[in-house]
């Protein structure tokens, strides 16, 4: 048994002063308010806050991190640049340079991830001996990390639609592909959930999808059988470009959300990533349905993308939460942060989410949007994962722990623990300097490039 003791806590009801954390196992297993620490007790000064959830992440999208401001375009250009890193993966350099990238993530407070996979197979498009062998490399590599997986195995098949139909994927597309939605769920089928581990399903986008495949996706993931939970969460890109929009409307007549809706996709167990460009009718549509809106406002200003209706799909009864996608920065308090900004840019007012509300966003929500309904609070019987941001860096000292979220960064979190394990402790992972290993998965990747 292990107890924490933390000056200042978001509890399901608010920021509580003095609160004694009991950890037996993998769980919390008391919470008491105390005002002062007992002997034994592991004191954490500052605010403690569940584990942050990224809900959406590309591990090696970090590679791109600073590489691609130079000659401007837009989401499509950065796509080939995207696609030159790709082609250079292998199960050896991903797992390490997924290894770096998620301690990364647990630095800043992310105790688990979502990370939406779609590199399966070899460059020519070729299986592996092992068909999930690009899966079982981020396993691995979050493993030793210290952080929870969700592992959102994706569906692509095709290389794009406009109004003429689907286009066949392209060679560096190649490695994605299942062939059909069946081939892909025989192969998901075989991934084994652990005690960190999730299986969950992805539809990379109506663009990389038929029609005809979406609605056998989604029974997948909603089968109660084999050793899935079940359902599997569901994600699926959504209206992040309005040459998506313009593709499906020529195509099918629909937008992307209605065409979601029609064949049934849409449900509390799928989350829509990004949902920038939504008319009013797929607000609703979401919303009616329970289907969760993961935002990723770092890389979607980062890339052009725009602004999407956080708020509206917020009151609509769409749940959200947030991802770090290409990973321009992994910082959940930018993210939250921006969540706010942005809607205040838009709408000429502040304070449109309480600083609890984004606090829930980035754990709670976050967290079963991933499969882990028992994580994302601090209660009895919720997961142990916590982390720690300090009052006293040049950054926070002086923010009301209520709002320090809008104030802190990445840097000041101190303690961060997965599963009752402290894995990161005074600003330091267990394994040592995180931008080392950064720097070695990086130089491997990225030579001469």
């Amino acid at each position: 048994m292990t107890t924490f003791w933390a000056e200042h806590a978001q509890l399901p009801s608010g920021i509580t002063s003095g609160v004694r954390i009991q950890v037996s196992g993998d769980r919390i297993s008391a919470i008491e308010v105390r005002t002062h620490p007992r002997p034994g007790d592991t004191k954490l000064q500052g605010v403690t806050f569940p584990g942050m959830a990224d809900a959406h992440s590309h591990a090696f999208h970090r590679a791109l991190r600073g590489r691609t401001h130079a000659s401007g375009g837009d989401f499509w250009t950065w796509r080939e640049r995207m696609y030159a890193v790709m082609t250079r993966l292998t199960p050896d350099n991903y797992r390490d340079l997924a290894r770096a990238v998620f301690a990364e993530m647990v630095l800043a407070g992310f105790t688990t991830v979502g990370e939406f996979h779609y590199v399966h197979h070899q460059p020519d498009g070729r299986p592996y001996a092992d068909p999930n062998e690009m899966g079982h490399a981020l396993r691995e590599a979050a493993s030793d990390a210290g952080i929870r997986l969700t592992l959102l195995d994706t569906c692509y098949l095709t290389g794009g639609l406009d109004g003429g139909g689907y286009h066949p994927l392209d060679s560096a597309q190649r490695r994605f592909g299942d062939g059909s939605a069946e081939s892909w769920a025989g192969r998901v089928s075989q991934l084994v959930e652990g005690p960190e581990f999730r299986v969950g399903a992805a539809i990379h986008s109506v663009r990389a999808v038929p029609r005809d495949q979406l609605t056998e996706i989604a029974e997948m993931a909603g089968d109660a059988g084999g050793v899935h939970q079940a359902p599997m969460p569901l994600h699926v890109h959504l209206s992040e470009q309005l040459a998506e929009n313009a593709a499906t409307l020529a195509c099918y007549g629909r937008t992307p959300t209605q065409l979601l809706a029609e064949e049934e996709v849409l449900s509390a167990h799928t989350t829509a990533v990004h949902a920038t460009h939504l008319t009013e009718e797929d607000i609703r549509l979401l919303g009616d349905s329970g289907t969760g809106a993961c935002f990723c406002p770092l890389t979607e200003r980062d890339l052009a993308d725009g602004i999407g209706p956080a708020y509206d799909l917020h009151r609509a009864g769409s749940p959200l939460s947030i991802g770090t996608d290409q990973h321009v920065a992994i910082d959940p308090w930018g993210e939250l942060r921006s969540l706010e900004m942005h809607e205040r840019l838009v709408t000429n007012e502040r304070g449109r989410f309480t600083p609890l509300e984004l606090a829930t966003i980035g754990t709670e929500n976050g967290y079963r949007a991933l499969g882990w309904p028992d994580g994302g609070r601090l209660e009895v019987g919720a997961l142990a994962d916590l982390c720690n941001v300090r009052l006293d860096s040049v950054r926070t000292v002086g923010a009301k722990p209520a709002q320090v979220l809008y104030a802190a960064t990445s840097g000041d979190v101190d303690t961060v623990v997965v599963g009752g394990r402290v894995v990161v402790e005074g600003g330091y992972h267990r394994h040592g300097s995180v931008a080392l290993m950064l720097r070695t998965a990086l130089d491997q990747l990225l030579e001469e490039m």
